[in-house]
C-alpha cells in the first residue's frame, strides 16, 4: 500500500515550485486549507497562477500570498473583499481571469472526470466569450471552456484517514470535493487523521483514490469573513 501520510504542510508542498498552477479549495474563508497556505508563504514560491474561488482577504488565506507577491495569476470568481487584490489587478502585478461560478465548478469537475472540454451557455454575449469558440446546439449558443490543467490540488477537510478519504463538515464542503478529483497531485489537510476503515464508507465525500497526500493540520483560525449580527431587542 502506497504511504499518502506526511508529517506536515511543509513536507505536503515541499515539492511545489515557481510557475506551477495550483488548485485551491475553499469559499470565502471557509474550508481554506490554512496550514498549507500558510507553508506556500514560508517556502517562498513565486510565480504561481493560484485557481480559487476567490482570494482570501487582505491577512488571511490566499491573501497572504499576494501580500508577499507571490502570485502570478489569479482565476477567480468573487474577489471583492481584497484590497490588496484590487491594488495589484489595477496596477497591472497581478493578471486575473474572472469566471462564472458554474464555470470554475465545471472546469474543476472536467479534469476529475478526464473530460478536455465543456460547453456552457454562462458567458454567452459578454466578455467571458472573447476569443472563446461558441457551438449552436438546439438553437441556443455555448462556450467552450476548457477543464483545468493543475498541477496541484490543495484541499481542507474535517476528518480524513491514512488511505485519503475525506470527509467535509457542512459548507466548508464547497469547492473541495471538485478539485480533490481535479489535481494532478493532491493534497489534503485534516482536522482530524484517523486509521484507515474508521469512516462509515457512507459518509466519505471524496474517496481516497483521488488523494495524494494527507496530514493532521493544527491551529485552525476559521475565521468569519463577513460577521453579521441581529440588532438586540428591547
Amino acid at each position: 500500500m502506497i504511504n499518502k501520510v506526511v508529517k506536515n504542510a511543509d513536507e505536503a508542498i515541499k515539492d511545489i515550485q515557481d510557475g506551477m498552477t495550483l488548485m485551491l479549495g475553499g469559499f470565502g474563508l471557509c474550508g481554506i486549507p490554512e496550514n498549507c497556505i500558510a507553508a506556500l508563504v514560508r517556502k517562498g514560491v513565486k510565480n504561481v497562477t493560484c485557481i480559487s474561488n476567490n482570494a482570501g482577504v487582505d491577512d488571511f488565506g490566499l491573501g497572504l500570498l499576494l501580500q508577499k507577491k507571490q502570485i502570478k495569476k489569479m482565476i477567480s470568481s468573487y474577489v471583492g473583499e481584497n484590497v490588496e487584490f484590487e491594488r495589484q489587478m489595477l496596477s497591472g502585478e497581478l493578471e486575473v481571469e474572472l469566471i462564472p461560478q458554474g464555470t470554475l465548478a465545471t472546469r474543476c469537475l472536467a479534469a476529475g472526470y478526464g473530460m478536455p472540454v465543456l460547453y456552457t451557455p454562462a458567458g454567452v454575449g459578454t466578455e467571458v466569450a472573447i476569443g472563446k469558440e461558441v457551438r449552436n446546439f438546439n438553437g441556443k449558443d455555448y462556450l467552450m471552456e476548457y477543464a483545468f490543467d493543475a498541477d496541484f490540488a490543495i484541499v481542507k477537510a474535517w476528518k480524513g484517514d491514512t488511505e485519503g478519504n475525506l470527509v467535509f463538515h457542512e459548507t466548508a464542503r464547497n469547492f473541495n470535493p471538485l478539485m480533490a478529483m481535479a489535481g494532478k497531485i493532491t493534497i489534503a489537510e485534516v482536522e482530524q487523521l484517523l486509521p484507515a476503515g474508521t469512516l462509515h464508507p457512507d459518509h466519505v465525500h471524496t474517496p481516497g483514490i483521488y488523494v495524494h497526500r494527507i496530514f493532521q493540520g493544527e491551529k485552525y483560525e476559521k475565521r468569519i469573513e463577513q460577521r453579521t449580527v441581529r440588532k438586540k431587542s428591547v
